[in-house]
């Protein structure tokens, strides 16, 4: 289960976020995961739409592996190299997560050579289980 928080005594989201998630059962804590393609194990190097694309793959993979998906992220930290990536990654994380949104955290930081790393925490549905 994962319920949206809202309320208009809190700042309202600026991007494809929830104030917060309230979450009950088993979890999945994905470790941050770089542009790296699974077949090779080689970095993705091309723009960071082709990175940022890599990265919500390799989440997904993990994340179906889990048993889950986006539809029950709760949690997402994105790090991006370059701040001024800010509206193209909310582009292309628009396209994999799904309302309610998960609460979220975008920081600019160094991410080891890559222009994006994510991390997430999703709920397993007891079909899952």
């Amino acid at each position: 289960m994962r319920e949206a928080i809202f309320t208009e005594k809190g700042a309202a989201p600026r991007g494809l976020y929830s104030q917060a998630i309230v979450a009950q059962g088993p979890q999945v804590f994905v470790s941050a995961q770089g542009p790296n393609d699974p077949e090779t194990g080689q970095r993705v190097t091309g723009s960071f739409a082709e990175q940022a694309e890599r990265v919500f793959q390799n989440v997904t993979i993990l994340l179906e592996a889990a048993g889950t998906s986006w539809a029950h992220v709760v949690k997402v930290n994105v790090y991006l190299a370059d701040s001024s990536n800010f509206a193209e990654m909310n582009q292309i994380y628009g396209r994999y997560c799904v309302q309610p949104y998960p609460a979220r955290t975008t920081l600019e930081a160094t991410v080891g050579g890559a222009a994006i790393l994510v991390d997430c925490v999703a709920l397993v549905p007891q079909s899952a289980q």
